[in-house]
């Protein structure tokens, strides 16, 4: 039996979803605690990676075991043993065929920047930024971004040889609730800190250290200047996969 599974969690204290070699990830924990609960080794996949330092509001991924309890006894179960830093959504019984990475046709992020006075709690799950930021300038750079385009310029180098560095934007946009701005991205796609590498080069454009022109050449030619800044993980947020 295949259960499709959703959480959040609070990823400052993690080294990202994926396993790594020392330090703790989001995955291994999840894991150990369902091999707790089923007494027996399972294997989950998760819809994709998030690093170190970023959050998820609802990250989804699979596993296969024959678990004859029904949904919300599976959830109580791993709620019962994860940590409060991760906190079990929703489970449901699901397709063999269905796959947490390869069924998925596109996710969402929500970066989150403070505008407000220095506290000390901002930068755990938020971008502190000081001055005085051009929202119109910075709006009028996240409408030119939806559509489908080569984004190399916005995909750090981490030795990744991607096959297509094309990706279809389906949705940017921007908004103010008090002293947090949110930057919303959907894509069919997403590369290594593509996300954090578009919102720190559009804080770039409203600080007026990139113009729109220069920005459009930027989108125009892929190809990554000292302008394309990555902002801090912590204000990273995998909002929503969609499948």
């Amino acid at each position: 039996m295949r259960w499709k599974c959703g959480c959040a969690y609070d990823g400052a204290d993690y080294a990202g979803w994926q396993t790594q070699n020392e330090l703790e990830s989001v995955q291994e924990v999840i894991t150990r605690e369902l091999s707790g609960i089923f007494k027996k080794d399972v294997r989950i996949a998760g819809s994709g990676r998030t690093d170190a330092g970023v959050h998820a509001l609802e990250q989804v991924f699979h596993f296969d075991f024959d678990w004859s309890h029904g949904s919300q006894s599976l959830v109580d179960a791993m709620r019962s043993r994860f940590p409060p830093s991760i906190v079990p959504l929703y489970a449901e019984p699901v397709d063999a065929a269905f796959h947490a990475r390869f069924s998925a046709v596109s996710k969402r992020y929500e970066y989150r920047i403070y505008l407000g006075d220095p506290s000390p709690f901002a930068g755990r799950y938020s971008w502190p930024v000081e001055g005085e930021l051009d929202l119109t300038r910075m709006a009028e750079a996240v409408s030119r971004l939806p559509g489908e385009r080569d984004f190399a310029a916005f995909a750090a180098n981490r030795g990744v040889d991607y096959k297509s560095t094309v990706r279809n934007l389906l949705r940017a946009e921007i908004r103010q609730e008090g002293s947090y701005l949110y930057l919303t991205f959907e894509a069919d796609g997403f590369m290594y800190k593509m996300v954090r590498s578009l919102v720190g080069t559009l804080v770039n454009v409203a600080f007026g250290r990139l113009s729109l022109i220069e920005f459009d050449v930027l989108l125009e030619t892929a190809e990554r200047t000292p302008m394309v800044f990555v902002a801090p993980a912590a204000g990273l947020f995998l909002k929503k996969v969609l499948y």
